[in-house]
Order: structure tokens, then C-alpha cells, then sequence
């Protein structure tokens, strides 16, 4: 079992930023990858940005890139995403979530996940 924790969440203006950390104890060792989940009101939850844990590869959605950096600490087994540029289409609860196998693109993909952080960006 991999428990997943979020923080950093909270309201931002338009232009602002935030960091959330994703905080991973319990049996991580064969984690393949890690992701950041969106999910606005009314909308399905979509990928953000993925982490892969042997290599730091990274993948992020269209929507963020240039804007969004997702990253590790090993040490303290703990995934970062810091978020700046924010826009109001950025509102919405962000999910940490840990995949063991090698697919990683959809929320079916990821075994275990936190119970998730809002963020909300005010225009």
C-alpha cells in the first residue's frame, strides 16, 4: 500500500502561484510514476503532469507547460508541482496519484491516491 498526502493548496489572484507537495509513505519502492490530476466542478478529472521515479522524465498537458514544474525529492519521498502564471481555467482540485505499472496517461492508470487540494484562482 502507498498512502499520498497533498498540501499547499489554497487562493491565488490571477498571475500568482502556488507550490503543493505530495507526501508518499508505505511500500513506494516500485512506484513507476507519479501525477498530478485536475478536476474542475461539473468536468472529469484530466492529467496536469507526470513524474516518472527512475529517470525524473516528465510530462506535462498542453495547458501548462512553461507554467507548471513537476518535481522530486527522493530523499523525503515527496513529489512538488509549483504552479505560477495561474489562471482562473487552473481552479479545481488537484490529486496526487502513483502508478505501479508502465501505462500512466489516464486516472485508471494510477493505483493510489490522495484525497486531493484545492486551488482556486481568482481573476
Amino acid at each position: 500500500q502507498v498512502q499520498l498526502v497533498e498540501s499547499g493548496g489554497g487562493l491565488v489572484q490571477a498571475g500568482g502561484s502556488l507550490r503543493l507537495s505530495c507526501a508518499a509513505s508505505g511500500r513506494t519502492f516500485n512506484t513507476y510514476a507519479m501525477g498530478w490530476f485536475r478536476q474542475a466542478p461539473g468536468k472529469e478529472r484530466g492529467l496536469v503532469a507526470v513524474i516518472f521515479w527512475n529517470n525524473g522524465g516528465t510530462y506535462y498537458t498542453n495547458s501548462v507547460k512553461g507554467r507548471f514544474t513537476v518535481s522530486r525529492d527522493n530523499a523525503k519521498n515527496t513529489m512538488y508541482l509549483q504552479m505560477n502564471s495561474l489562471k482562473p481555467e487552473d481552479t479545481g482540485v488537484y490529486y496526487c496519484a502513483a502508478a505501479r505499472g508502465t501505462e500512466w496517461y489516464g486516472p485508471g492508470d494510477y493505483e493510489y491516491w490522495g484525497p486531493g487540494t484545492q486551488v482556486t484562482v481568482s481573476s
